[in-house]
């Protein structure tokens, strides 16, 4: 027996065991398990993110249960949570790997502060009871960057970066490399408040003379563990948001993905949504440096 078994043993009963209470957690809750079907015809748009093929149909593997949860949704099934694997192209690294377990759920009717605050109360099942802290994106790029954001020019942005990248470009590379570095050391820290142009499939508001994406984010050491939206349920903002996304994928020299008419037709309740690394939240709660070591089996070691 290696040395590393005993230890890789203890992880892997202990994985078992916070999955069991994740399914509680929301059992207590009145939340119910769907299980999503991993083959689609339709992956979620998203210019970062690149879903896996499959020789069926011009199908694919899912990144995310999201077009299939929100569906249900539309048909009154309620309270809804997804705990299983989802599968992304190219991804591998310390925090990453192609096939991972995520963790997403939609509450209907419930306050967006109210949702962050439950995505926090699951993490803890996990990290223990942490303090809170929330700021701003414009409250970060003033702290961690110095900077707000909303004013300063594209060439100053470019001399910061060293760069000759867009605008959009420049601000995600500052956030990456100097904000999310610092984040959530001794907290959970929720950043929120995104600018319009990071909604996503969030909903838009006006707060403090600026138009924000009503979509969080959950950081503890430095690792984004969560991504959470009130969800946007206009159908036609939802169809423009997708052919902008195309044609990001497309500027980036990646193919278009199909449009997921269903989910277009379908009539979204009035929600909020979250989907949750558990991989991530299982690696903080080893004090671990890699996913790698709470899998049963990495990418590298399949």
């Amino acid at each position: 027996m290696s040395p590393a078994f005993p230890k890789k043993k203890e992880i892997l009963k202990d994985r078992a065991e916070m999955l069991a209470k994740a399914r509680a957690f929301f059992a207590e809750r009145g939340v119910m398990e769907v299980d999503t079907g991993a083959l689609v015809k339709c992956p979620p748009n998203d210019s970062h993110i690149d879903a896996i093929g499959a020789d069926q149909d011009n199908s694919f593997l899912h990144t995310s249960p999201e077009y299939a949860m929100k569906r249900l949704l539309s048909e009154g099934m309620g309270d809804i949570y997804f705990l299983g694997h989802v599968f992304r192209k190219g991804e591998l690294g310390s925090l990453h790997n192609p096939e991972f377990t995520m963790v997403e759920w939609y509450r209907l009717h419930i306050p967006f502060a109210e949702m962050i605050q439950e995505t926090c109360a699951f993490l803890s099942l996990f990290l223990g009871s942490l303090p809170i802290h929330t700021i701003s994106y414009r409250e970060a790029f003033e702290r961690y960057v110095g900077i707000d954001y909303t004013a300063i020019s594209l060439t100053t942005l470019q001399q910061m970066t060293k760069s000759s990248w867009p605008r959009d470009t420049c601000l995600s590379s500052l956030l990456t490399e100097k904000i999310e570095p610092r984040l959530g050391q001794k907290t959970l820290t929720v950043l929120t408040d995104f600018p319009q142009r990071e909604a996503a499939l969030a909903c838009i508001t006006q707060k403090k003379g600026e138009t924000v994406a009503e979509r969080y984010e959950i950081y503890h050491k430095g690792i984004e563990l969560c991504n959470g939206y009130h969800e946007l349920r206009d159908a036609k903002e939802l169809r423009r948001r997708f052919h902008e996304l195309n044609k990001e994928r497309q500027a980036e020299g990646k193919a278009p993905y199909p449009l997921d008419e269903k989910l277009l037709a379908a009539p979204l309740p009035e929600c909020c949504g979250v989907a949750l690394g558990f991989d991530r939240a299982l690696m903080l709660r080893h004090k671990l440096a890699s996913i790698r070591h709470v899998l049963p089996f990495s990418w590298e070691e399949v």
